[in-house]
């Protein structure tokens, strides 16, 4: 490829070790880029934890609203910019970004009403357009967010039809923000049919035929919406027709039902309301509201939180539940409304040794097992008989497999970390996959080679890791090497190709990603592991994976790369601090890094399951104390080279972790690495980010990561 030539012999001559001829010296690029921080005030502030006192000097940042933080990410945007526009590379990054990135896409397609519709980008699109199509005719725009804002910044968050198909009800977020609008719409003409409800966050919309819908959402906060505290979530329901002002309040009014989080799901044949609680992100309540009877009572299923149960499917009176109540890899399981404890619950796929995920269509169920961070697809009838094994194209991450019960061919994709999305069609009968939409990516997977290791970690625990590169890459210990990991809230990661990670490695990158403890991989007991005053565990791993890499001679310590993005951000965060020396760049995304103070925003007190919180116990306070980011760094380190990324409207981890972070870091640094923060504007945690934004923020984070490993350009 004569046009990435810039690049690709910048990374072979770092395999090789040698130095090219006219080369533009690190040093003249230093000079060009030389850095003065901006100046950031320090404050008095003072917090006492069982008798341990705690400066927060750079508690002034947490004010969102305030002109000085405005000028703060101004002055901090602008060394960032300055010495990103100075890295020689980055042009050609991104031009090669753009190139790979630009290839049609398409989703699945489902049925609503008389219309198949699906999701298509033509490449470079900001958002991905709404299409639909009735029976064989031409298919037609339906939605186009990229016209709900000039800048692309405004998202199609979500979209659910009434049961008959005749009405749309859209949600749409507008600078990244997890606030969101919900639009509703005659499905026909596509007019809107009301005023759009506002203030709605972390919510489903849940159908009861045509006439209205659930929806959950928080009293709007006092001060700022982007970072007060949300912690009483209502499910709502909505009528067509009226004011949201009217709206009942079915589920979160009083304090007795206070959560944090609440959200419904309405039985295929509209009788049955399932109510959902949670006080955390593991676990939940569990309701029952029979939506046959004007004056029927919630009936509680479940009071306590022990246990993660949501629908999976439903057939008269049988509601097929999920849950991993006395089955740490989940089940799934059979209830009657007539008798709905859990004690009366009929087995229908049994507890394995794998960590099991569900699906529902055609009147089939499939389980989706998860063999060491893949899949294995089975499908099962509504009796729990296993009916066949799916076969896979390869090993890697299948998923789809849901639709509405009269659906005779349902859609799954399958993908890995070297082969971009396939969109395969199954008949739920004969049990046939054909091709339905082969990747347009201009990416040759059979250059490339993706492995699964096992490593040990600090205590002995075998953790896996998946490592992808390009074939014929050298193991001299010079490659460049990014590491990512996540390790928290049951959230398991599962090979995907990525268009940025494509570039990454075509060029000679090696990518790997660790399956960390406070995942979800192996079940209940691996997120435990990693939870709370166990939390150490996924840092060691981390690091773990990191002496792998470099013991196995992928790569050394001065061409390794962290990254990691929210709960990963932390990751990055934490090792770079612990373990300074083992790595040359740190990339720390979105994190929470502020572990004293997490739970006093938005809907962070949410997140205690996983962290527990600094005024839970002196125990507690001592062992978050003891890794925050924030609190641990250490005057006169020499830490890596460390760009932060946060988005000044992420409503979820709030910027002032990462905004208070840098701080510390750029006050503390030793040494000649930098510590810049990249704070992208109206935006927010990350989902909805337009195309544009996304392919200039990888040339940045690549351009940035390359250039201080020293890799020298022509």
């Amino acid at each position: 490829m004569k046009n990435l030539s810039l690049i690709a012999s910048a990374l072979l001559l770092v395999a090789c070790g040698s130095e090219p001829e006219n080369t533009v010296q690190k040093e003249t690029v230093e000079a060009a880029t030389a850095i003065t921080y901006p100046d950031t005030r320090k404050d008095d502030v003072v917090d006492e934890y069982f008798g341990t006192k705690v400066a927060d000097p750079y508690r002034w940042l947490e004010d969102d609203r305030s002109e000085e933080t405005a000028a703060w990410v101004k002055a901090e945007n602008e060394v960032t910019f300055d010495y990103l526009d100075n890295i020689p590379y980055r042009d050609t990054l991104k031009k090669r970004l753009t190139e790979l990135w630009n290839y049609e896409k398409y989703s699945a397609p489902f049925k609503e009403g008389e219309y198949t519709y699906f999701y298509k980008n033509d490449g470079l699109q900001n958002q991905y357009v709404v299409y639909r199509q009735k029976g064989d005719g031409e298919a037609e725009v339906f939605l186009d967010p990229n016209k709900f804002s000039e800048d692309g910044t405004t998202s199609l968050a979500q979209l659910s039809f009434s049961k008959d198909g005749s009405i749309a009800a859209y949600a749409i977020s507008e600078g990244g923000s997890d606030w969101r609008k919900i639009i509703i719409i005659d499905a026909e003409t596509k007019q809107q049919l009301e005023p759009a409800l506002e203030n709605i966050k972390f919510s489903g919309i849940s159908w009861k035929g045509k006439e209205g819908f659930f929806y959950s959402s928080y009293d709007k906060p006092e001060g700022s919406e982007l970072s007060a505290k949300t912690d009483q979530h209502k499910l709502y329901y909505h009528q067509i027709g009226t004011a949201q002002a009217d709206d009942k309040v079915i589920f979160g009014a009083t304090d007795e039902q206070k959560r944090r989080y609440v959200g419904a799901q309405v039985s295929e044949d509209d009788r049955f309301l399932l109510i959902s609680g949670a006080q955390s992100t593991s676990g939940n309540d569990l309701h029952l509201l029979d939506l046959t009877k004007d004056d029927a009572q919630l009936q509680t299923i479940m009071a306590d939180q022990g246990a993660d149960t949501y629908m999976l499917d439903s057939k008269d009176d049988t509601l097929y539940l999920v849950t991993n109540l006395e089955a740490p890899n989940q089940k799934v399981v059979a209830m009657d409304v007539n008798n709905p404890e859990p004690a009366n619950w009929k087995p229908v796929i049994a507890e394995s040794e794998n960590v099991l995920k569900a699906s529902a269509g055609g009147g089939y169920l499939y389980a989706h097992y998860m063999v060491d961070a893949t899949t294995k697809l089975m499908q099962f009838d509504r009796q729990g008989k296993k009916l066949r094994d799916i076969q896979l194209p390869d090993v890697g991450t299948a998923s789809g497999l849901s639709g509405k019960p009269e659906d005779t061919v349902l859609y799954y994709s399958f993908t890995n970390y070297k082969t971009p999305g396939t969109i395969y069609s199954f008949d739920v009968n004969s049990g046939a996959s054909d091709v339905y939409f082969a990747s347009g990516a201009k990416f040759n997977s059979d250059d490339f080679v993706s492995k699964q290791v096992f490593y040990t970690s600090k205590d002995g625990t075998k953790v896996p890791m998946i490592i992808t590169h390009k074939k014929g890459v050298e193991l001299n210990g010079k490659n460049p090497t990014i590491l990512y990991g996540y390790g928290g809230f049951n959230i398991s990661l599962t090979p995907s190709f990525s268009v940025a990670n494509g570039v990454w490695m075509e060029q000679g990158g090696v990518y790997a990603v660790a399956n960390l403890r406070g995942g979800g991989e192996y079940g209940k007991d691996w997120h435990k592991a990693g939870t709370q005053q166990q939390k150490q565990n996924v840092f060691d791993d981390f690091i773990a994976a990191a002496e792998y890499l470099i013991d196995s001679k992928y790569t050394s310590s001065d061409h390794l790369a962290i990254r990691g993005g929210s709960n990963g951000g932390l990751l990055v965060g934490a090792v770079m601090l612990q373990r300074p020396e083992l790595f040359k760049v740190a990339l720390p995304a979105v994190g929470v890094l502020d572990m004293l103070r997490y739970h006093k925003f938005t809907s962070g007190a949410g997140w205690a399951y996983d962290y527990g919180t600094s005024d839970q116990s002196k125990e507690m306070f001592e062992y978050l104390y003891g890794y925050s980011p924030l609190h641990n760094v250490k005057e006169g380190v020499e830490y890596p080279a460390t760009l932060i990324t946060t988005g000044d409207h992420d409503d979820r981890v709030v910027p002032a972790h990462s905004f208070k972070f840098a701080a510390e870091l750029q006050a503390k640094q030793a040494g000649d690495n930098p510590v810049l923060i990249r704070i992208e504007t109206n935006a927010g945690h990350g989902a909805g980010t337009p195309v544009s934004k996304s392919i200039e923020q990888y040339a940045d984070i690549f351009g940035f990561t390359l250039y201080n490993m020293d890799v020298k350009a022509l």
